[in-house]
């Protein structure tokens, strides 16, 4: 079975993030660039599965700018077997990546797609849930245990009650939460062998989906920053200034 992985390329969340001075954007400029930690859970979910014989072949896709492909190549570090990038000059919406990943699924036939249930830029969580419905495939989101038996795949996520378990038939879309698993660091042996693995290149242009953004950016803004609380000596004191300063009793 072929295992399709998608990762995204994303600023390093250590890194503090600024907004460009017209407030049009988020100012990328000299800023350290990485895997989606969600995405990065999904590459490593995939290679065990490899490592474990359920799966023969794990892909990696991208989508976005060339820089892209440092992602792509960590990822073959960490033990995928090849990459696609999907080159696009501008900003991808979900539904338009959801159809992008359609057409390379329609080439590559994997029996399971696996990516992070969402990106720590957009925090949008769509593109999984857009892809199955795209396919008609089964979809399983926000996975912290995944089991392959045969064609039937026994994800577990967590819910607000408690943990609920799913059995999807394959082929299947499932995103992965953080519990999932513990993304291994690429070996120094392993990075050099990422470099002669191959990574293929598309236009997303020569794809026939229609990039045009049908959302736009109005302004970006800095939160307001938090302000610090006050300690109470007492509970009669809380209410007296619930009542009489904040007016919500």
């Amino acid at each position: 079975m072929k295992i399709l992985v998608m990762v995204k390329r994303v600023s390093d969340p250590n890194v503090m993030i600024r907004v460009s001075a017209d407030n049009s954007s988020v100012d990328l400029n000299n800023v350290k660039m990485a895997i989606n930690p969600f995405c990065e859970i999904a590459v490593e979910e995939a290679v065990r599965l490899k490592e474990a014989g359920v799966a023969t072949e794990v892909v990696v896709l991208s989508l976005g700018s060339t820089q892209s492909q440092e992602q792509i190549r960590t990822a073959l570090a960490m033990g995928a077997d090849r990459g696609i990038l999907i080159e696009s000059d501008g900003p991808l919406e979900s539904l338009t990546v959801a159809k992008l990943t359609q057409k390379i699924i329609e080439e590559e036939q994997p029996g399971l797609v696996i990516l992070g249930k969402q990106s720590t830029d957009t925090d949008n969580s769509q593109t999984g849930q857009m892809l199955a419905s795209l396919m008609g495939w089964a979809q399983g989101t926000f996975a912290s245990k995944l089991e392959l038996d045969g064609e039937k795949i026994k994800l577990t996520r967590e819910v607000d009650s408690g943990l609920q378990t799913l059995s999807l038939s394959m082929p299947a879309v499932v995103t992965c939460d953080l519990r999932l698993n513990e993304p291994r660091f690429a070996s120094l042996p392993n990075i050099m062998k990422a470099k002669r693995k191959p990574l293929e290149v598309k236009a997303a242009g020569d794809l026939g989906v229609d990039l045009t953004p049908r959302i736009k950016t109005l302004m970006v803004e800095t939160p307001n920053e938090r302000q610090g609380g006050t300690v109470l000596a007492s509970v009669t004191e809380l209410v007296d200034k619930l009542k009489t300063e904040k007016g919500v009793i």
